[in-house]
């Protein structure tokens, strides 16, 4: 399987600035900034999704708060060491930045208004933990699969993910080192941290919801797929 951060990692994102934009590092003179994009669910909820993307796409006006953007890009992974702690941080490292226009009657308006509410990503990786299957009081299947996706240079980024259901009941079999496929949406979820000290921090987790899963043999051949057409949202 070619491991071309193009075709094992991708994403297509659609909604509007809120917040304002933090300076995040600058390598070789060229500066990044960070700016939470929020995407509407079904539900009516909405997932805050953090963007990391250059100067060189950017400018003041693409990020007015309320703007509608079209992203293209990458979910990564990096580690921050904080408080003597290493920290999973989770971000989409945006390749492409477009801004949308919603009142132009143009054909090709009318393709980027059927991607409105697109929140998708696909990620070709392998299971690098045993998955953690779980129901909840109401019986609901949950699984937890923390998915390593190669990247050039060397380097992964460290994706967790969350399958429902007949997903669920599927990747809690899965051995640590299986390849496979994920097609889903990134989703924002609110959850409290307790101490030992009885303090409790609200803090924010970002992972992908699963929407289908292929297994990839050693040849890099897809052969096996499952998805669950419940459209999972937590909320």
């Amino acid at each position: 399987m070619d491991t071309n951060y193009l075709e094992n990692n991708y994403l297509t994102l659609v909604g509007k600035v809120t917040g304002e934009k933090k300076f995040s590092h600058e390598i070789y003179g060229e500066r990044f900034y960070t700016f939470n994009l929020s995407i509407p669910r079904l539900s009516g909820n909405s997932d805050i999704i953090p963007v990391t993307t250059s100067e060189r796409l950017i400018n003041d006006e693409m990020l007015t708060e309320g703007n509608k953007l079209l992203i293209k890009g990458q979910f990564r992974s990096y580690n921050s060491y904080e408080n003597e702690k290493n920290k999973l941080v989770l971000t989409v490292f945006a390749k492409d930045v477009e801004t949308v226009v919603e009142d132009e009657a143009s054909e090709e308006n009318e393709i980027v208004k059927k991607e409105m509410t697109t929140n998708e990503v696909v990620l070709i990786g392998y299971v690098c933990k045993k998955p953690i299957y779980r129901q909840t009081p109401f019986g609901r299947e949950i699984a937890d699969l923390l998915l390593a996706v190669n990247r050039a240079y060397n380097k992964s980024d460290y994706i967790p993910t969350i399958a429902w259901g007949r997903n669920a009941r599927f990747c809690k079999n899965l051995e640590v080192g299986t390849q496979v496929k994920i097609v889903g949406r990134i989703q924002s979820r609110m959850y409290e941290k307790k101490y030992e000290d009885g303090t409790v921090e609200q803090k924010v987790a970002y992972e992908v919801s699963i929407c289908s899963l292929e297994l990839i043999d050693q040849a890099g051949h897809e052969k096996e797929e499952t998805s669950e057409n419940t459209n999972q949202e937590a909320v």
